[in-house]
Order: C-alpha cells, then structure tokens, then sequence
C-alpha cells in the first residue's frame, strides 16, 4: 500500500538521495534532513556548496587511485615519501584509514575491489595489472599487501602474491591487530599501528 509522503517533494527526495548513503536509512536520513533545512546558513548552504566543489574537481589520482583534486595526488606527488614501499588497499577509505595512523610514509595502490568468483569480479576487472607494472619499478623494493582479512581479500591477497613472484620485490601482508573477518576502516588508530609493524613475509 502506497504512504503519502509528509513533506514536499524536493524534501522527500532529498532524504530519498541521503538514505542511499552507507550508515543511512530513511529514518536517519530524515533527522538528517531536518538538521539541514534547521540550518540552513551554517549547514545546509556550505554543504551543498562543499558537494558541488567536490563533484566538480576530485578525480581518482591516475597512479595510486587516491581521491584528490590534483593528479598526481598529494601523496604520489610528495617528497617525503618512501618510494621504495608501495601499500596494495581494497578501497579509498582503507587508504584514508591507514593514513590516519600516521604510521605508514610510503606510497599506495587503490585496486578497487576483491576477487569474487560468486559476484563475477575478476583480475581484469580490478586495479591490479597497474599495480604489476609499479612493482616491477627498479625503485621498488617491498609490497605491502594490506587487503581485508576476509575470504575475498585473502584469496585477492594470494593472486597479487603469486603475480608478484616475477618481480625483484618483498612481499608482506599485515599480522598482529587486524582479525579475521575485520575490514581497515573499522580499525582503531593503534591497531593499524600495530599491524604495519608487525607485517611479515607471505
């Protein structure tokens, strides 16, 4: 049975685009909505103008997949960071996790997924044959493998491995802290920590 909405129609499609977001549902989306149109001048205003910026200029960087506004983004494009290292991420967000330690100076590589064979996503359709070509860099001397400790992100972390044994580089994966079934994002600061330092060979 179809509910007639209680509010407007910009307003109900406004909380219809927000329930989509992860951590969203209706109920939310809807306090969400009331807390924006409440205030509008140091709420809603800057955010819809913070989303268009965001829209108009952020790219993924052509060399790692970070989220940046320039390409190369900040991080491929700093100085201060070890080039000999490069940390393999499933997604943005593990990067944003791990940088939020603060205890990682190397470079990254986004390739954008797991391996699944029950969803169809396969080698190619991931960012992986990139990640190869880095690799085999003369500069590079060890590839963090920092996928999620879950059977997709094990089974993608084994074919990077095997993939890897051309290439002239130490491969490692994080140990202690990150558990079973754990995703980066969800991690504290520490544990990220402590689970760089403590990676092994694989």
């Amino acid at each position: 049975m179809y509910r007639k909405s209680s509010v407007g129609s910009e307003l109900d499609q406004l909380i219809q685009y927000l329930s989509k977001l992860p951590g969203f549902g209706p109920r939310s989306a809807r306090r969400a909505v009331l807390q924006l149109v409440k205030k509008k001048d140091i709420l809603m205003r800057p955010l819809a103008n913070s989303l268009a910026e965001v829209a108009e200029h952020v790219s993924p960087c052509s060399l790692c997949g970070n989220l940046d506004t320039n390409d190369p983004c900040h991080i491929c494009s700093s100085e201060k960071r070890d080039r000999k290292i490069i940390c393999v991420v499933q997604d943005v967000s593990d990067l944003w996790a791990l940088e939020r330690s603060g205890s990682f100076q190397g470079l990254y590589h986004v390739i954008g997924g797991t391996l699944s064979a029950l969803d169809g996503i396969g080698p190619d359709d991931l960012n992986i044959a990139s990640l190869l070509q880095r690799a085999s860099d003369d500069n590079v001397t060890e590839v963090i493998i920092a996928t999620n400790a879950t059977v997709d992100g094990q089974t993608t972390a084994h074919y990077i491995t095997e993939r890897l044994q051309k290439s002239n580089v130490k491969t490692t994966r994080l140990a202690h802290g990150v558990p079973v079934g754990g995703e980066l994002d969800y991690l504290d600061d520490g544990t990220l920590t402590a689970a760089l330092h403590s990676r092994r060979p694989f």
